[in-house]
């Protein structure tokens, strides 16, 4: 397991993280997510010990992380590290040696996950030549070489095609599969909703909510939505109940409770048909709008 631990990071008199805290366990995929400037590529630059944390600690089974395990981390940053001029094989070769890979075995590697990922014919072209989304598959490659124990990836599915996007999330569950944690942020909340197994929501360097899809739906308010076969003007005189949206026939509405929400639903029974009366649950992108007001 990786653990992030009470992380403070100062900048003058910027404080950019105060007081991270969550875990990645043994083969779950957790999605970090925020607005820019959340604290979110911060946190990941001092659990990979680019920065060093103000105050907290990264540990990894229950000990601090050093460099010897840090090196053992996949880690695909925000800023692309890759070489523009290099040639893409030579260069993952030399990435995987740095993770201790013996050169053999890296280029191999290499080799198979570039034509798995269609640059099987690219081995030999510079970065530079690629196209942006071939660079990001040739960045993600360089963050799995080497068996990582973990993998921390900022941003990894920004600018892939959806062929793209359901290649690289079949090689992340193959890592978590075999127990790897993965910590990976984007904006693209859908696709995070869909992949993790739980959910850090960052805000203005705090943490402000946490869990999988369904706890954060839980602590959401209470919803429903209302159709009727006439007009349901009548239902912002009903108890218990605040009326969010109103038009002709459809009602959105927020009972103070369950029991509210039964007796709007009779009160609706008694003066004619229900077309519809369902819970209203939230995407993660509303949850995140309102946790993050």
């Amino acid at each position: 397991m990786l653990r992030v631990n009470g992380l403070v990071r100062q900048f003058g008199d910027v404080l950019a993280v105060d007081d991270v805290g969550f875990e990645v366990p043994a083969g779950k995929m957790v999605g970090f997510v925020g607005a820019n400037g959340a604290g979110k590529t911060t946190t990941m630059r001092m659990i990979m010990g680019v920065l060093a944390p103000t105050a907290g600690e990264v540990s990894w089974h229950d000990q601090p992380v050093n460099r010897a395990i840090r090196t053992r981390f996949g880690y695909m940053p925000e800023e692309r590290g890759l070489y523009p001029k290099q040639p893409v094989l030579d260069q993952l070769t030399y990435l995987g040696q740095l993770h201790g890979m013996s050169s053999e075995a890296a280029r191999s590697r290499a080799g198979d996950l570039l034509e798995r990922f269609g640059l099987g014919e690219r081995t030999k072209a510079k970065v530079e030549s690629l196209s942006l989304g071939n660079q990001q598959r040739a960045q993600i490659i360089a963050a799995v070489l080497g068996d990582p124990l973990a993998l921390i990836l900022d941003e990894p599915f920004s600018g892939l095609d959806p062929a793209a996007v359901d290649q690289m999330s079949e090689l992340l569950r193959e890592h978590t599969a075999t127990g790897v944690p993965v910590l990976f942020s984007s904006h693209q909340l859908d696709l995070v909703d869909r992949l993790c197994d739980s959910i850090v929501v960052l805000h203005k360097g705090r943490v402000v909510a946490r869990g999988d899809g369904e706890e954060l739906r839980a602590g959401a308010p209470l919803r429903y939505r209302l159709t009727v076969d006439q007009d349901a003007g009548w239902v912002r005189d009903a108890r218990g109940i605040s009326v969010l949206d109103l038009d002709g026939p459809t009602a959105l509405v927020e009972p103070d409770d369950e029991e509210s929400a039964q007796h709007l639903l009779r009160a609706a029974l008694e003066r004619g048909d229900v077309r519809e009366f369902a819970r209203v649950v939230p995407t993660l992108s509303e949850i995140y709008r309102e946790v993050a007001a």
